[in-house]
């Protein structure tokens, strides 16, 4: 993909180093996503109910998308839609409008991992669950721990993705908590945030030096929140269940004591970064981050949607499709985690998008990996734990899946997130109101590893648009487009 004369050519090795921040979101807003472009001069999405949270709109209008940007809103829209020939229309009644789904923590497995997953199944996956940009987390083989790596993953993203991949990259060298990794050179070359996501990084005196080389940067920390040696042995949940099936159990208190300590290590720096706890799954630990932020501290949490829905009793019998890490724990901890989203304590939320092979889920409990896929269900599962629950409303949860992961990985500063005009029209287009059941060998990513087969789902993501551009689109949609990208 080649930029403008200032700019760089992203499909070689010719990518110049990067002085400055701002030359880093051209190099990002360059390689997010290399889309064609549009195959009508305007897209007119009509009487959908356009929800955008980072401008406070909710109301059912029209949107009008000219040459892979939001042209216009409301009555504008239909007006300027009028001079154009070359129209392509969607009906939206009775769906809603959002701003493209954001995922800020996904494991697309390239390099290194492909049996599992691969940028084009994972970001196939993600236009079918309604995003439009992820965040790949850096524990692929070899890690994302270079700035060469940063590049090739956008690279490879430029070549074969369906939605904007960013690249979280290392916080060490080689994830192994001992070395930090080339933080300042990787941040330059495009990583959006760091992370060691696998692995906690346990040395506090490294992680206070990543937590300083990292606020130069203006990017976030993601912590994979686990104390090591509190989980030797663990496959699940320290409770009632690990106990009947004879299986090493997970303590609470290793999330929560790798939060603590952090918020601490955090309040004696001079220039704290941002810090952001992933996939919360601990009463505790809301608790703990709660505090923090009522103290003024940059910290922020996230959740998922299994964490919100399954307990530990979804392990019985010896699942394996449930086993994650961390692993499901009590109704209690569920009941803390929603009142976190309900009163804005997590501000983010996540699918931990985590494809294994059949073979080896297959393999005994003890011995099989952690994770499940998510990026085709999150958006129902969500709104069945946030929405239906009364927890939160429509808007609210847009917000968490789109302008709370922008700004924490900086992709508001590329217009992602928002559909103010002359923003990149990344549109997701969702029925709240469609019902269907999960069939796992109906999915499009490489993996099929979920606990949800078979569960009856509300809402769907029927039409994801990136930069102007249909890439994926329900069945039950095609009679309500018209145009020339569809005959």
């Amino acid at each position: 993909m080649t930029a403008d004369s200032d700019s760089v050519s992203f499909a070689g090795s010719s990518t110049r180093p990067i002085k400055s921040r701002h030359d880093a979101s051209r190099l990002m807003a360059y390689a997010m996503h290399a889309a064609p472009s549009p195959d009508c001069e305007a897209t007119l999405i009509a009487a959908g109910r356009v929800v955008d949270p980072s401008q406070k709109l909710d109301r059912v209008t029209d949107l009008l998308l000219e040459r892979g940007r939001v042209a216009a809103v409301g009555t504008e829209a239909k007006r300027r839609a009028k001079r154009h020939g070359d129209l392509c229309t969607i009906d939206a009644k009775g769906l809603i409008v959002s701003p493209g789904l954001i995922d800020p923590h996904v494991h697309l497995r390239e390099p290194g991992h492909e049996h599992k997953e691969t940028i084009a199944t994972g970001t196939h996956a993600a236009a079918v669950g309604g995003f439009t940009s992820v965040c790949c987390m850096p524990n692929t083989s070899p890690a994302i721990d270079t700035p060469e790596l940063v590049r090739f993953v956008y690279d490879r993203a430029n070549l074969s993705a369906r939605c904007r991949v960013f690249p979280v990259a290392a916080g060490t060298k080689g994830r192994e908590g001992k070395e930090i990794a080339e933080i300042l050179l990787m941040h330059r070359a495009g990583a959006v945030a760091f992370s060691d996501d696998g692995d906690c990084i346990a040395s506090a005196g490294v992680m206070s030096r990543v937590f300083a080389a990292v606020s130069q940067t203006g990017s976030a920390f993601m912590q994979h929140c686990q104390e090591p040696t509190l989980t030797q042995g663990a496959a699940m949940h320290a409770g009632t269940v690990s106990a009947r099936l004879g299986l090493g159990g997970w303590p609470r208190m290793a999330e929560e004591i790798i939060i603590e300590r952090d918020v601490r290590l955090l309040r004696h720096l001079r220039s704290p970064c941002r810090y952001h706890a992933q996939h919360l799954s601990s009463a505790g630990s809301v608790d703990i981050i709660r505090l923090a932020r009522k103290d003024g501290l940059p910290v922020t949490g996230e959740v998922t949607p299994h964490h919100l829905l399954l307990t530990h009793d979804a392990c019985d019998h010896y699942n394996t499709l449930a086993k994650v890490n961390p692993p499901l724990r009590e109704k209690s901890d569920i009941t803390a985690l929603i009142k976190g989203v309900e009163d804005g304590t997590i501000t983010v939320l996540g699918t931990d998008h985590a494809p294994h092979s059949a073979e080896e889920k297959s393999l005994p409990f003890e011995d099989a990996p952690m994770g499940l896929v998510g990026l085709e269900t999150a958006l129902p599962l969500y709104a069945e734990a946030l929405v239906t629950s009364g927890a939160i409303s429509w808007p609210r949860l847009i917000a968490l899946m789109t302008i709370e992961p922008a700004r924490l990985c900086g992709l508001d500063a590329l217009g992602l997130g928002s559909l103010r005009k002359g923003q990149v029209a990344d549109v997701t287009l969702i029925d709240p109101k469609a019902r269907w059941t999960l069939d796992p060998a109906s999915m499009v990513g490489k993996s099929k590893n979920t606990p949800f087969g078979g569960r009856r789902l509300t809402g769907r993501a029927v039409a994801t648009l990136v930069g102007g551009v249909l890439t994926h689109h329900d069945d039950a949609l095609a009679p309500l487009l018209s145009g020339p990208a569809v005959a």
